[in-house]
């Protein structure tokens, strides 16, 4: 054993066998690092030039309904294509390419231009989850697709393009790379222990509890052993299901009660609109058996010191691996320790 918040040392994720070099001696207590204030994000609830707001015109052409809820779409720029064709490329078996088939679509979270998850309802975010829900279902439901993956860039440093709250739905034809990562570690595991990995990894979690965040009913909210982003976090379903179609009535809100939680606490660390990649990892569709695979969602935000001093992956972590100076259990602690209220309510 040794001094965990101490000494330099190397974490293995667990759902990808990477490892992450932690180096705690380097900063003890990084919220206590500057804070800087940022302009107030001050947007209006309507913009007439946003291809997002309702009855406006989008990039191509279609015009937006005057809707009242969630709103989905084909992506005018779609990154896959639904009738690409089949083709490959193959020079003496090592340039290879092969043709990507897939479905992508936008889902605007709510008409209000000026509003973020955290600043949504819990009822409004309901509506969210229970899209994701039909928008999974319907997808499946096409034989070609393999994967789907559902997501949200939250912020212009992330890659978001448009404020108004949106999130992604990519449907593929192959798996992806970092799903396949986490599907052989998920067999495994299942293979040798006959229960999914996430299960046996949160019964630790809830009884260590000090990179616990929120304990709700059916999801627990924690900072991963292995995290390597800063403020990185995970969501993870109680139940042993297999994707997001398994959920009940009962999950989708208490998922939706732990997105809107989770998200104010990450505001509230630096009272700014906290950005992030945040996305679900499921199981394949149209695969056969995947009892092994079990539900939960990452969080991946680029913010280390303040507002705007940020965590990027460079040198070291580009050419060996993740590293990390403020340990994940010095991360819970800030994030733990964050009001459940608005850092904007609290203003007001």
């Amino acid at each position: 054993m040794f001094a965990i918040n101490d000494i330099p040392h190397t974490r293995i994720n667990l759902l990808t066998g990477e490892k992450i070099l932690v180096s705690p001696h380097r900063s003890k207590r990084p919220w206590q690092g500057q804070v800087e204030d940022l302009a107030s994000d001050n947007r209006p609830a309507y913009d007439p030039k946003c291809y997002l707001c309702p009855g406006n015109n989008r990039a191509d052409g279609d015009h937006n309904p005057q809707y009242k809820a969630p709103f989905v779409f084909v992506n005018d720029f779609s990154a896959l294509l639904k009738d690409s064709g089949q083709g490959e490329i193959n020079v003496s078996d090592l340039l290879l390419a092969e043709t990507a088939r897939g479905i992508c679509k936008v889902i605007a979270f709510s008409p209000r231009h000026d509003l973020t998850l955290p600043e949504m309802t819990v009822e409004d975010l309901k509506l969210v989850v229970e899209v994701w829900k039909g928008e999974f279902q319907e997808l499946a439901s096409h034989e070609w697709i393999k994967y789907i993956q559902i997501f949200e860039n939250k912020g212009a440093i992330m890659g978001c393009s448009n404020p108004h709250p949106h999130g992604q739905i990519w449907a593929q034809n192959s798996v992806p790379v970092e799903v396949e990562k986490e599907e052989q570690r998920q067999v495994e595991y299942f293979d040798t222990h006959g229960r999914s990995l996430l299960s046996a990894y949160l019964e630790v979690e809830l009884q260590e509890k000090v990179r616990i965040l929120i304990d709700a009913e059916h999801f627990v909210a924690l900072v991963p052993f292995w995290a390597s982003w800063p403020y990185e976090t995970m969501i993870i379903s109680k139940r042993h299901v297999q994707d997001i179609r398994d959920f009940s009535e009962q999950e989708c809100e208490d998922l939706a009660k732990v997105l809107k939680e989770l998200t104010t606490k990450y505001d509230n660390i630096f009272e700014t609109s906290f950005p992030y990649s945040a996305g679900m990892h499921q199981a394949p569709v149209n695969s056969g058996d995947q009892g092994f695979w079990h539900w939960h969602m990452h969080f991946y935000p680029p913010l280390l010191r303040s507002a705007t001093v940020k965590k990027f992956m460079v040198g070291y972590e580009m050419l060996a691996n993740p590293q990390r100076d403020i340990t994940p259990e010095m991360a819970a602690e800030s994030i733990r320790n964050q009001s459940n209220i608005h850092y904007k309510e609290r203003k007001v």
